[in-house]
């Protein structure tokens, strides 16, 4: 594509901030251009965080309902597995599997709250609480 040509579609991002891409100049030579988006890109994207909003948004339904601990919650509001999770905290997969579960949360040792929070880069008391209602990163509301 030309340089002309490069999309200019702000997508979540509305802030001067581009992306680099390749484009063809005057002379011919592939240069790199920057973009402000490109709606097909933007669209795959709003529908990626809108999964993602609705899997923290059902996680966080069960910590309401007192079904889960608020570890799921913020597992899945940071996009992580149990696995992912255990591997990052330096725990097994069991132990974080149970603690999603509310009673074994509230029997956490202080040592492997803070290894959690140190994963999701929050302070150990942020870890225990979730909010009222989660907020949309989807760019919809």
């Amino acid at each position: 594509m030309k340089i002309d040509d490069v999309p200019q579609d702000r997508g979540m991002i509305n802030d001067d901030r581009q992306e680099v891409c390749y484009a063809v100049d005057d002379e011919g030579r592939y240069v790199m251009a920057g973009s402000a988006g490109w709606e097909p890109k933007n669209i795959a994207n709003r529908q990626a965080w809108d999964l993602i909003d609705t899997a923290a948004q059902k996680a966080l339904e069960r910590v309401h309902a007192g079904k889960a601990s608020p570890l799921a919650y913020h597992m899945a509001n940071h996009q992580m597995s149990v696995g992912l999770l255990s591997k990052y905290a330096g725990t097994n997969r069991l132990k974080v599997w149970l603690h999603l579960k509310p009673g074994p949360f509230a029997r956490m040792t202080p040592e492997v709250l803070q290894r959690y929070a140190d994963v999701f880069g929050m302070p150990a008391s942020e870890l225990k609480s979730v909010p009222d209602a989660h907020v949309s990163r989807s760019g919809k509301d």
